[in-house]
């Protein structure tokens, strides 16, 4: 009876299933997340391109910065230079007056001396005559000798004539001579002093006219200095202005960008979440279809691919959960649930009975190949309505809980003397958490 109804069973079912089949399921356009994340992308490439270009704009402005602040401490010193000039002038300037001041003094002396000079030459003039009589003598004499007074009585008058009048001129001569000499001695020494002074005046004065030729130079220097100085203060404080524009205008236009980006990755991820939840919408539906296949003589879907969509074998609480103390030292690789009396258990996926039958002290131990090297275990019943190599579909009556606990209290847990069914799921033979796999309210039901 069982080959005469499967067949309709099965045609039923994929008549069903080919009319609910994703090609005929009316599609709504949904947004592609990976071009949206690519835009996000470029945007992120344009935004640190932007980014690399505020940096710079920044740096220049940090450096026009201490440019501005080098060139402000250089007009300052500038002016403490000007001022210390300025005062060097005036000292230079004093110093100049001074000398002429003294110049002038000694120029008046010279000019006394000089008249001095002038009178003793007309007094010493005025006398020539008598001077020019007595020099006459004098040569008269050197040249011809007194002769002897007894010789002629005619010489002897001329001897005393000669003597009379030597006698009467000499002493106011050698008088007129001797102030003569002490005046001419002081105006020889006056005028090499003032000769002396006058080198040392001009020497001064020459090096005064260096010193404030220099000094008006250095002015004139400091002050073009200044002046470009301050020009460039101002064509820095421009520029400042116009990079701290820039800088702001790219901050905003960055701060726009990462808005762009978080909207771009926005949408992306709201895409990207509709798509997954149309695709695990699609695929809990064909899951569902496929499971409501009774005619399939295969898993429909891969084991690894019902995640969150198995329900438990049997209705019950958790005594203990995966990775639980065991009480001997070690932890329960599966979880354990407190089941009603003589409870169904049912496969919890599409599977193969590859073990069906008593096992140490797990009672009866039934082993489900689920494929993709997938193991399911389930222990703790009292009758297994299975046989080897049956091919078992997720859902159906597999075995009979007994009236009490029939695995070791170590493996299931200890619990009120109810039945206990002993759940593991392997992989590639070693054990795996199997909350996973349940249904969000059976999950939550198996945690809690």
């Amino acid at each position: 009876m069982i080959s005469l109804i499967r067949p309709g069973l099965r045609g039923l079912c994929l008549a069903s299933l080919l009319a609910t089949s994703p090609g005929t399921v009316a599609q709504t356009p949904q947004a592609d997340p990976e071009a949206l994340q690519r835009e996000a992308m470029q945007k992120l490439v344009e935004k640190q391109a932007r980014e690399s270009e505020l940096k710079a704009i920044e740096q220049r402005l940090a450096g026009n910065s201490e440019a501005r602040a080098k060139l402000e401490k250089d007009i300052a010193a500038i002016r403490a230079d000007r001022a210390a000039l300025n005062k060097a002038l005036l000292e230079a300037t004093a110093r100049t007056q001074a000398a002429e001041e003294r110049l002038g003094g000694l120029e008046t002396r010279l000019g006394l001396l000089q008249s001095s000079e002038a009178a003793i030459r007309r007094s010493l003039e005025g006398r020539r005559n008598l001077i020019a009589e007595v020099l006459a003598a004098l040569q008269r004499i050197g040249r011809r000798p007194p002769p002897a007074v007894l010789v002629r009585p005619e010489d002897i008058l001329e001897a005393v004539r000669a003597s009379m009048l030597l006698g009467a001129v000499v002493p106011d001569l050698r008088q007129e001579v001797e102030i003569l000499g002490t005046d001419l001695t002081e105006l020889v020494r006056l005028r090499d002093g003032i000769a002396t002074e006058k080198g040392h005046i001009g020497t001064e004065m020459e090096q005064i006219a260096a010193e404030r030729q220099r000094l008006a130079s250095l002015i004139e220097a400091r002050r073009e200095r200044e002046a470009s100085a301050a020009k460039d203060v101002e064509s820095q404080a421009a520029l400042g202005k116009e990079l701290a524009g820039q800088a702001r205008s790219m901050r905003e236009f960055v701060e726009k960008i990462e808005k762009e980006i978080s909207v771009a990755n926005k949408a992306a991820d709201a895409a990207r979440q509709a798509i997954e939840q149309e695709t695990r919408e699609q695929r809990e539906r064909m899951t569902a279809l496929a499971f409501k296949d009774p005619a399939r003589l295969a898993p429909k879907i891969a084991f690894a691919e019902a995640r969150g969509l198995l329900s438990l074998p049997v209705a019950g609480s958790r005594l203990r959960g995966f990775g639980d103390p065991d009480g001997a030292g070690g932890t329960i690789r599966g979880i354990s649930l407190e089941t009603r009396p003589n409870a169904l258990v049912s496969a919890p996926s599409d599977a193969w009975v590859v073990y069906a039958g008593p096992f140490r002290s797990f009672g009866q131990l039934l082993i489900l190949n689920a494929g993709g090297g997938y193991y399911i275990l389930l222990a703790g019943m009292q009758r297994i309505d299975v046989a080897l190599n049956q091919f078992v579909l997720a859902g159906e009556p597999v075995a009979t809980m007994g009236e009490t606990s029939e695995a070791a209290a170590t493996t299931v847990g200890v619990g009120t003397g109810q039945p206990v069914l002993y759940i593991e799921f392997r992989k590639d033979g070693v054990s795996i958490d199997p909350t996973p796999w349940w249904t969000k309210s059976q999950g939550e039901k198996v945690r809690g």
